[in-house]
């Protein structure tokens, strides 16, 4: 069983903090990264359409005899730049990532990015809430929205998103974003917690805590996430650092630790801006 602790979302259901990131993860290798997290412990994978590794995902699924119940399964849409979303291009989307899976629902649908200058995440999201009205999702959320386009979609369509995936880690506090959720009660989610690289698990101040605690820099940095209440999905194809992501629940940052994590802020991102960002 996993020793990851659950968030409660802003409709009951129970989400695992700690889940498993799948992406860039080819799908012919996610049945075998995706059985090492679920035997390691996890009980939260993440995937997306656009990730072409719902099959092999929902491949791991099924050959783990786990309960269904017990695992926590998000996807997103792909609202490509090739089409303007209608509800029946939602609902045809859904009906495939759940094919490809093998599910017969999914526990968190995101859309994946905004493209508010497409004008049709409303769209997009009332056909999402009539997804979990009928059960076949049982939470619904998004990804990579900046608080104009959460301000806008709560005022238009009175539908609050249970999650906001973001990219989030020491170097991209997102305070402002975080802020926000914690009005609205929706979770804050972090892609790439880590960094997505060597620059930030090799900083001098994360490299000291790891010492101190001796521990490695990335259950760190999670440790540090964990901490301040988000929800984070690290990715590695590595067994032994997919076990040692998950744990990061027998120490806790101090006071001090956390101060000089916050000090790291830079505003520095790794990925696109939600707010140029369209690609197809």
């Amino acid at each position: 069983m996993s020793t990851a602790p659950s968030l409660t979302l802003n409709n009951g259901v129970r989400m695992p903090q700690l889940g498993f990131g799948v992406w860039q993860v080819p799908d012919e290798e996610a049945p075998a990264v995706v059985t090492a997290a679920l035997e390691a412990g996890y009980r939260s994978i993440d995937t997306a359409a656009v990730y072409r590794n719902e099959e092999g995902t929902g491949k791991a699924l099924a050959a783990s005899g786990i309960p269904r119940d017990e695992l926590f399964v998000t996807t997103k849409l792909w609202n490509s730049a090739s089409e303007t979303w209608t509800r029946e291009n939602v609902l045809r989307e859904f009906d495939a990532s759940l094919t490809r899976l093998g599910l017969d629902h999914i526990d968190l649908y995101l859309i994946h990015w905004p493209r508010a200058m497409r004008d049709d995440y409303l769209t997009i999201l009332r056909t999402f809430a009539e997804i979990a009205e009928s059960g076949r999702a049982r939470a619904i959320g998004v990804s990579n929205f900046q608080p104009a386009h959460l301000e806008r979609l709560i005022a238009e369509t009175s539908v609050v998103p249970a999650v906001n995936q973001i990219e989030l880690h020491p170097y991209l506090q997102q305070s402002e974003l975080r802020a926000l959720h914690a009005r609205h009660g929706i979770v804050t989610e972090a892609w790439s917690p880590l960094g997505q690289g060597r620059e930030l698990l090799g900083d001098p101040v994360v490299s000291r805590l790891a010492a101190k605690h001796g521990r490695t820099p990335a259950q760190i940095v999670l440790r540090w996430h964990l901490q301040l209440g988000n929800a984070a999905i690290p990715k590695s194809v590595t067994p032994s650092r997919i076990r040692e992501n998950l744990d990061v629940f027998g120490f806790q940052l101090d006071e001090e630790d956390m101060t000089a994590l916050a000090a790291l802020d830079s505003g520095t991102r790794l990925g696109p801006d939600p707010d140029e960002f369209d690609q197809s």
